[in-house]
């Protein structure tokens, strides 16, 4: 958990390594995933890198395999998954690769070109058997009737005369797509003027598309006519609508025949066509086996070769040197990583994290991603974070119900991994379990707390509270009044909140104050936690006149002020009671921490009436007079202590004479292991040290000034903890009087139907509004909390995260994308 405090030191690395061995090399650190490599020419462009040919050979690979997974998703060949993950091809294998892979995607093309053209053959033949088909009943009427009679009722009686002396009608017949039907006809009539007659029928199966592999449909029309200039017409109408011309002879015989011998081509076309497919099935099966191996392997190439173009080579060309950032605690991982020196770049930010603490670094790193060895909240934020959520959310049943979906995403978690869904909200809701499980758990326990469940309270301990009262007087009114002295026994309820405060008129007020008190509570220890992480960051960095000149007086300040109200919170708490037998500390006389506080900071006064007292406490207000008189000191302090200090300090640094030094000062290289032992930079993000002394005032006065009204404002930023939790108790109660009351007023059969269908109504309510709704409000409310009230103490979040180059995040990138 040490690297979930802070985030892990880096080394600055430099490798050198010969180019024969640079490809071998960087694929183990891709392996291994411990190490970000640096850019050393950022000023050549992409086409002029030394391996750029290497990355086109990859670009042409992967346009091979994406070929040849089309091809395979066509046929809906399964594409197993790949169980053992493939290392990168050595130089030797690649060059069998992509000759495999030439190899393999024009055998699938050629497979391709061959059976479209089968298709397209047995489309035609296909055709060509429909149309003897179809006008055999044509030519059958023909000859029934004879030439005479078919031309006299085909056409124009002038016409026809003039067929009767020129000869008999020709035809042409073929096939038409069935949508272009009724124009085919319209263009037919206008260019013949009524002299062609056209009959049709159509095909009652679609037919194939050889090219798409879509249906079509289509129509058999023969169109008869008489004299050449008018078949010629025709001709080009048909080419102009696509429609396929066929051969069919006028005898009855040799129409026969040629049926005959289609139907035989046919069949053995057929024949071919299916071998022709088993054997491209056959081929894709096998292909589709290696496919997702090949694609890793060829992606891993890619990577490495455009990392090796990060590289620089050197001006002998006989080795490339590259740098990179390593944790020094992978340092032992890292072969034949050379440490030569460091950077003035501040290193990138890793904490290492498992499957439970990744989800609360999420959270941190999207509000900003931690400084370099700068104190990482995500630490404290995996209690802190669901236990003021539970505050909000407090009700035992409703963290039942989160609890539980966030552990059946835990116990499932290994299947619900393997299902890759694009669904984005899941996806979120997933990463998140264990956020969900610890939520739901602190739920239930706030929930036990506040004696809450679905709006109920449970007396599980007996109500410290007894009914002081006769039957009679009970009989009489409809509300009572319980005083602490007659009604309630020495001993308080056990744990949590008394259950008779559930049938009490007074409850909202009685509520109101207990979780208003409790939420400024933990709201002012929440907030000094985050003042107290500062010192940690202060004196790590070795700044540690931070820590009297920043942290002390900001300790102070808000300990005189504001713990100083928590303090007189918990004082009334002890010392007002209705048992007391002063009059000034009985329960009428306690005076109002929140008025007591404001005439502090104003330095006023209120009257009591009667016999009590204004103040808690003898010497309270000379003590509140001098709390607000340190505090207002306090600011000063904050605002010119660290620019006078740092003024001064460079004043000395100024003044101190300068010694020679010896003639290797400054450039003797040494062997460095940690990057600490090079000139730090500014880490932390809080460290203005180098800048003018106007910058720093400035810096300083805003930071000042933040500070101080962001303890009033953040203060009661932390009333949002009442206010949503008195929210969802009351919707919660509202809910249930409203909907499930309604099947629990019936006590017969009528009522059971109604509470069937209330009960149904209820849970669908309170699972979609007050588990989802009023779960997800709470969630914001506290990431607010910690990113605003709490990380504001202590956290800059002005580093850039740690990237190492590593196989499975690029594949895992690529899978997304």
């Amino acid at each position: 958990m040490g690297a979930m405090f802070r985030s892990e030191e880096m080394a600055l690395c430099q490798l050198f390594i010969q180019p024969e061995a640079a490809y071998t090399s960087v694929s183990e650190l891709g392996e291994a995933g411990s190490v970000q490599f640096r850019d050393l020419n950022p000023d050549v462009n992409a086409f002029q890198r030394k391996f750029v040919n290497e990355v086109r050979r990859c670009d042409e690979m992967e346009r091979k395999l994406r070929y040849i997974e089309v091809e395979v998703h066509k046929d809906k060949v399964n594409v197993p998954a790949v169980k053992d993950m493939p290392r990168a091809p050595n130089p030797r294998e690649i060059i069998d690769l992509e000759a495999h892979l030439e190899k393999t995607e024009n055998e699938i093309l050629e497979l391709s070109h061959n059976a479209i053209n089968l298709k397209q053959n047995y489309l035609e033949l296909t055709e060509l058997k429909h149309v003897l088909e179809k006008t055999e009943a044509f030519f059958a009427a023909q000859e029934e009737i004879g030439m005479d009679s078919l031309t006299k009722s085909l056409i124009s009686d002038e016409a026809g005369q003039q067929a009767a002396t020129r000869g008999r009608l020709g035809f042409v017949a073929g096939v038409v797509q069935r949508e272009r039907v009724p124009a085919f006809e319209r263009m037919l009539w206008r260019i013949s003027r009524g002299n062609v007659f056209l009959r049709r029928a159509e095909l009652d199966k679609p037919l194939e598309d050889p090219n798409t592999g879509n249906e079509i449909y289509k129509t058999v029309f023969v169109a008869f006519f008489q004299g050449e200039q008018l078949k010629s017409r025709i001709k080009k109408v048909c080419t102009g609508f696509h429609a396929s011309l066929y051969p069919c002879p006028p005898s009855n015989t040799e129409r026969l025949d040629m049926v005959k011998g289609v139907r035989t081509r046919l069949e053995d076309l057929n024949m071919v066509l299916n071998q022709t497919q088993d054997h491209r099935q056959r081929v894709l099966v096998s292909v589709a086996k290696e496919l997702g191996s090949w694609s890793i392997m060829v992606r891993k190439m890619k990577a490495i070769y455009h990392t090796l173009n990060l590289f620089n080579m050197d001006v002998t060309n006989k080795c490339l040197i590259g740098e990179c950032w390593v944790p020094t605690a992978d340092l032992p991982n890292v072969q034949k990583a050379l440490v030569d020196g460091s950077s003035d770049e501040v290193p990138p930010t890793f904490n290492r994290t498992n499957k439970f603490t990744r989800g609360f670094q999420t959270l941190i790193d999207a509000y900003g991603v931690a400084s370099y060895r700068e104190c990482n909240p995500a630490l404290y934020t995996i209690i802190t974070f669901p236990f003021l959520f539970a505050v909000m959310f407090g009700d035992l049943g409703h963290g039942l119900i989160m609890a539980l979906f966030g552990l059946w995403m835990v116990v499932k978690e290994v299947s619900l991994a393997a299902k890759k869904s694009n669904n984005e909200i899941w996806n979120i809701f997933f990463a998140g379990r264990y956020i969900i499980l610890l939520m739901g758990c602190f739920s239930m326990y706030t929930g036990l707390v506040y004696n809450d469940i679905f709006s109920k309270s449970m007396n599980i301990f007996g109500s410290a509270w007894f009914n002081p009262y006769d039957n009679q007087t009970l009989e009489r009114f409809e509300a009572f009044t319980l005083d602490p002295k007659a009604s309630y026994v020495d001993k308080p309820y056990f744990f949590g909140i008394d259950p008779i405060w559930q049938t009490a008129e007074n409850k909202i007020i009685f509520l109101n104050s207990y979780k208003m008190k409790l939420s400024i509570i933990f709201g002012v220890i929440h907030m000094i936690f985050g003042v107290c992480m500062s010192v940690v960051n202060y004196n790590f960095f070795k700044r540690r006149y931070s820590i009297f000149l920043e942290f002390l007086p900001q300790i102070i300040f808000l300990f005189l002020l504001f713990a100083y109200m928590v303090f007189m919170m918990f004082y009334k708490w002890v010392a007002y009671s209705t048992l007391a037998t002063d009059e000034a500390y009985t329960q009428g006389c306690a005076p109002s921490v929140l008025i007591l506080f404001i005439n502090m900071m104003l330095f006023s006064s209120t009257e009591p009436e009667g016999g009590c007292k204004e103040y808690m406490f003898e010497g309270q207000e000379t003590l509140q007079r001098a709390f607000v008189l340190v505090a207002l000191c306090c600011i000063p302090v904050m605002l010119l202590g660290k620019p006078l200090y740092l003024l001064c300090a460079a004043k000395k640094k100024h003044d101190k004479p300068q010694s020679n030094g010896s003639v290797n000062q400054g450039i003797e290289m040494q062997e460095q292991t940690d990057i600490e032992q090079a000139p730090k930079p500014a880490a932390g993000g809080h460290d203005h040290d180098d800048e003018p002394f106007s910058e720093i005032m400035i810096h300083q006065g805003i930071h000042t000034i933040e500070y101080v009204l962001s303890t009033i404002s953040h203060t009661a930023s932390y009333l949002r903890l009442w206010a949503l939790s008195l929210a969802h108790a009351e919707l919660s109660e509202v809910l249930w009087n409203m909907v499930l009351q309604l099947g629990l007023k019936d006590h017969n059969w009528v009522g059971s139907i109604k509470l069937y269908v209330a009960f149904m109504f209820w849970s669908l309510f309170t699972l979609a509004i007050l588990v989802m709704m009023e779960g997800l409000s709470a969630f914001l409310h506290t990431l607010r909390l910690h990113w605003v009230e709490f990380m504001s103490k202590f956290y800059a979040g002005l580093g850039y995260i740690f990237q190492p180059f590593c196989f499975k995040t690029i594949l895992e990138q690529e899978d997304e994308d």
